[in-house]
């Protein structure tokens, strides 16, 4: 599904650039764009359709080199990059785990490293079971893991990232205990291992499990946002179901960025080049479609997001660690 989503994008993106000028001058060779996950996921399958749509705006002959490194659930392609040369010519696809693991003593960079050029997701945490879960709602899933501490599974894309994180804060937030599995590999193995039996739910954006929903083998409780999902308008907040905010608000994020300290004048042309893309209706209709519900964020708006969600993890995880 994702391969077939993708190569629509491609098709597109080749419409776009007909109308796009060329707006980058200074690369002379070609750009190495980083994603620290593995192929498939939301976080690539982002990455590639961006660039595949900004590639007009390169020079002839050069061409945008996506390079996939999840070593150390990405951490490792985070500190190559931020050591990199502040030339415009090595980019990284930074995620929300950037927020967190620096608090966890799992990486030496944050988001000060980092110039942001522009964000292409950030969609909220969601609950997925399985379409016959004996749960039909929010409400009665949550009843169930009352009633039972410690032995509903629910999978998550490794200890310390952001689905984790979230079951915890859920945890935490409304007196549950439950059974948390990681897949360090990425949440795909997770939703694959939940649509195989061998889990209750997951937590993850409710695009990543959007094929599967709608090929009726999975099904979304809630969202964690404030209001409801875009490509699923039906699917309730947690905040309608349980009647107030009890603070579980949480969004899965990607900032392209660059190493800090990139001079100004390669930083607005980058940003240029990828807001002409973001807010390309053909580009959004693409990312739509592959369960990606697009933003438009750039520059020093990503940058504050990325510090604000810093500090809002430093303090979970401060809170999280007295436990």
């Amino acid at each position: 599904m994702k391969k077939l989503s993708l190569l629509v994008a491609v098709t597109l993106s080749a419409v776009v650039g007909q109308a796009m000028a060329q707006s980058l001058t200074y690369p002379t060779k070609n750009i190495t764009v980083v994603i620290p996950k593995n192929p498939g996921g939301g976080t690539d399958t982002s990455a590639r359709t961006l660039i595949e749509f900004t590639k007009s705006a390169l020079p002839k002959g050069v061409m945008f080199v996506p390079e996939n490194k999840p070593a150390g659930n990405g951490v490792a392609g985070l500190i190559e990059v931020a050591k990199s040369k502040p030339d415009g010519y090595k980019l990284v696809m930074t995620t929300v785990e950037l927020a967190m693991f620096p608090h966890e003593g799992k990486s030496p960079v944050t988001y000060a490293d980092f110039t942001p050029i522009v964000t292409p997701i950030a969609d909220p945490c969601s609950l997925v079971v399985k379409a016959d879960a004996p749960y039909k709602t929010l409400k009665e899933f949550l009843d169930a893991a009352k009633a039972n501490p410690g032995k509903i599974k629910v999978g998550n894309s490794g200890v310390g990232a952001i689905y984790h994180l979230a079951a915890l804060n859920m945890e935490r937030k409304l007196g549950l205990k439950f059974n948390n599995v990681p897949y360090n590999e990425g949440i795909g193995p997770a939703i694959g291992a939940l649509v195989g039996g061998h889990l209750d739910a997951v937590i993850t954006t409710p695009g990543t499990a959007k094929s599967q929903v709608d090929a009726g083998a999975l099904r979304i409780l809630g969202v964690m946002d404030s209001q409801r999902f875009e490509l699923f308008p039906d699917v309730p907040t947690f905040k309608e179901v349980l009647g107030q905010d009890l603070g579980l608000k949480m969004r899965a994020w990607a900032v392209l960025a660059a190493p800090a300290k990139l001079p100004q004048k390669i930083a607005d042309e980058l940003i240029t080049a990828f807001g002409k893309t973001v807010n390309s209706p053909e580009y959004q209709a693409a990312m739509k479609k592959q369960g990606i519900m697009p933003i438009v964020m750039l520059g020093k708006n990503a940058e504050m997001m990325m510090k604000e969600d810093h500090e809002t993890y430093k303090e979970l995880i401060a809170e999280a660690k007295k436990k």
